[in-house]
């Protein structure tokens, strides 16, 4: 039942996923571009170029604001990997069986602690 969970839950998430790309990588490239406009922001040494960059920042900034909602499709990146990795650490755990009355068993448990250190 859980790996069934994991699986609805990991489906749902690659659906928003695949349905915020597109604004995830319009706001990629506009943060940036707001970081090449910032750069030549401080390169420029007239009035009037800073002040062309300062407007063309602003309009890049309306942008990236306008596709904040992308954060959406950040998020269902992150819980597509706790699931996956969820998925993956109940395949890699051994099921070992532990008889407390063996004294075999016990002997070898306490050999490997013994050996660890």
């Amino acid at each position: 039942m859980k790996k069934f969970m994991l699986f609805i839950g990991g489906l749902i998430a690659l659906m928003i996923l695949v349905a915020n790309i597109g604004p995830m990588i319009i706001l990629g490239v506009s943060v940036w571009l707001l970081y090449v406009i910032f750069k030549q922001f401080i390169k420029s040494d007239s009035t009037a170029g800073k002040i062309g960059w300062v407007v063309l920042g602003l309009v890049v900034l309306s942008v990236t604001f306008s596709n904040v909602f992308a954060v959406i499709g950040l998020a269902a990146a992150y819980v597509l990997y706790v699931i996956y990795r969820s998925w993956k650490k109940e395949k890699d755990e051994p099921v070992v069986e532990v008889m407390d009355d063996d004294p075999f068993t016990n002997f070898e448990r306490q050999w490997a602690e013994i050996n660890q250190y």
